[in-house]
């Protein structure tokens, strides 16, 4: 008769048969809400409508690709840049990776944007996708500057991001040993915690002194994962640094 294993048997097995698996384990997955803690301020209000500078009004250049890009918040908070509202990025919450936007792409270096009206958002948009992109002001951009180059309204824009982004298994970036952090790493994380994401469709952008600032990740005009057509960023071997969670805005 075969006896049953001990609770300590067992647990000695579990932990050899881990041994026995990759040297250099994925990193965990993140929770849907991409953040460590997102609450959404009682008095949160949509942002004014803006005049786009005229030299930035492309209309002209039809979508070849689609790019979303997924910011890391802490680099932002450090630098005070990309992010216009620090004081609900930063301080009121304490978020991971975040959504910068989704972008329309043309085949070369021109891309479309500002193209029609980009009026006000609603105070419920920007209440339904604040943990998603927790900035009022970036959201007016965001819509402003590329939601109008393919959508009929703002609720549509963001419902498309929404779609992409909530299918986004995003990979827990600061289990990485510091000393492995590489761009390799990153796109491998990415790649690993989404089947069908090829590492070639995940572009890892870098602020300066090698922070990690972006990952941008391509889209056919069918929505299918696609290699970048413009590369993927810096080489797999490239050292870079990553800010922690709750690193405070700079001053």
């Amino acid at each position: 008769m075969i006896r049953p294993l001990s609770r300590a048997a067992a647990l000695a097995l579990l932990l050899g048969l881990a041994a026995c698996g990759s040297a250099v384990p994925s990193p965990p997955v993140s929770s849907a809400a991409g953040a460590a803690r997102c609450e959404i301020p009682a008095r949160l209000a949509p942002a004014r409508p803006y005049d786009p500078p005229a030299d930035e009004i492309v209309r002209d250049v039809e979508t070849a690709y689609y790019l979303l890009a997924v910011s890391w918040s802490p680099q932002a908070c450090r630098s005070g840049k990309d992010y216009p509202d620090p004081n609900l990025q930063c301080r009121d919450n304490r978020f991971g990776l975040t959504l910068h936007g989704l972008w329309p792409n043309g085949p070369d270096r021109r891309h479309p944007r500002y193209c029609g009206p980009g009026p006000a958002l609603q105070p419920e948009t920007v209440r339904a996708n604040f943990c998603m992109t927790p900035s009022p002001r970036l959201m007016q951009h965001e819509w402003a500057a590329h939601g109008t180059c393919g959508w009929s309204s703002p609720e549509a824009y963001f419902a498309q991001a929404a779609t992409l982004w909530n299918g986004l298994a995003r990979p827990d970036l600061e289990a990485v040993p510091a000393g492995r952090l590489t761009a390799g790493a990153v796109r491998d994380a990415f790649a690993r915690a989404n089947p069908g994401l090829p590492r070639s469709a995940v572009t890892v952008v870098l602020a300066e002194d090698d922070w990690l600032r972006e990952v941008r990740l391509c889209y056919s005009t069918a929505w299918a994962p696609m290699a970048c057509p413009r590369g993927t960023g810096p080489s797999d071997r490239r050292k870079i640094r990553l800010a922690p969670t709750g690193t405070a805005t700079a001053r």
